[in-house]
This record gives structure tokens, sequence and C-alpha cells, in this order.
């Protein structure tokens, strides 16, 4: 039986990896490949940065990436852009109209504001970058704003924005080209307290091409 996750993918399959859920996620992805991220049950947010790999104080920025394409909300085409206005990787094809660059990652100090005191010992996206980044000898303060993919914040006229169901489903995914080394940091997040998840936290698979 065909992989469908595979299908359209150019190039050789270098690396194939299931994140569960909830878990964090460090790969380098080398100029010229291609990485694919697959929602394998759908409405699972996939929380996203960049360093790169030469250099990891020159990281993702949704400042300049937002400016530069003006529009907070991430499409087939888009350049994610670093601190030094760098195109560190593209947005190839996408499955999904659009991805988030605003909702931020999750937290204990903001599960706790949001949901109450009792969330504060719940596992979040924040926790899962250190865990990942920590590998690599990066810090709390080497975390910069990141991009959620498959993950729904509209935002309304008024200004107000809100995280709601999402607009995946199982098998959709998004496609990203290297510009230049990279290492990419994934959580895979936990949040059970609002929609991003559907309230239950699903695996991810991680495909890279040469």
């Amino acid at each position: 039986m065909a992989d469908l996750s595979l299908k359209g993918l150019d190039g050789a399959v270098v690396h194939d990896e299931v994140v569960a859920a909830r878990a964090p996620w460090l790969h380098t992805v080398r100029a010229g490949q291609s990485l694919r991220i697959v929602d394998l049950e759908g409405n699972q947010a996939v929380d996203f940065l960049l360093y790169a790999a030469a250099d990891d104080a020159e990281r993702y920025s949704a400042q300049d990436t937002i400016a530069a394409q003006r529009n907070i909300f991430l499409r087939t085409g888009a350049a994610l852009l670093s601190n030094e206005g760098r195109t560190m990787m593209t947005i190839t094809a996408t499955s999904v109209d659009y991805h988030d660059t605003i909702g931020g990652a999750c937290s204990c100090e903001s599960n706790t504001l949001r949901y109450g005191h009792h969330t504060k010992a719940q596992h979040a996206c924040v926790d899962n970058f250190l865990d990942a980044n920590v590998r690599a000898g990066r810090g709390k303060r080497d975390m910069v704003s990141n991009i959620n993919f498959f993950m729904n914040v509209p935002v309304e006229a008024d200004g107000a924005l809100g995280i709601v169901d999402g607009i995946s489903a199982p098998g959709l995914t998004v496609d990203l080209r290297a510009e230049m080394d990279v290492v990419v940091v994934v959580s895979n997040c936990p949040q059970i307290n609002n929609p991003c998840n559907g309230f239950n936290p699903t695996p991810v698979r991680m495909i890279v091409t040469a």
C-alpha cells in the first residue's frame, strides 16, 4: 500500500521520524533539503523555531517575516526570514490554507493566567523548546516568537484574536525548503485547555528529503 505521506515529494528520504504527542524535536536540515510536516491525526498544532546552523545568534524572526510579506498568516511561497533579514526556509507547499505567526507558545505561566492555577504543572511548549535547545547549548533567552503550523488564530476586525478549532485534518502537510543550513526545533504542542489540538494532542511526522 502506498505511503500517502510521501506523495509528491521530490528527492530521497534522508530522515523520517514520528514525533510523539507532547514531545520536542530537533534536527538539522541542510540547504536545498526539504522538510515535510505531516499532521497524522488532524488538528495538531506544531510550534516551530529556526536557528542558523552556522551561527545560532541568527534565528527566525517573526517581525521580519511578517513585515516582508505584509501578512501575519503563512501560505505557500512565504519566506521565513531571520533577524539578519535572510531567508532561512521557504514554504513550498501546504494543504492547509494558512499557518499562524502570532499565537505564541504555551507555557506554565500563560496556562495559569488563562486557565487557572490548577494547570501550572501541565507540560507546555516552552518546556519542549527548552528541552530541545539545551542539547545545542541554548537557553531561555534564545527563544523567540515561533510559528504555529496547523494552528488557527483568526484576527477579527476589532483586532481581537483567539485560538479556535483547527483547520487541519488527518494527513495534511506543509513542505519547507531550507535556503541555508538550519536547525529546526519543534514542540509537538501538549496544550489540552484550548482547541488548538482538539483537546487531544497527537503525533506528527517529520520527513526530510534531499
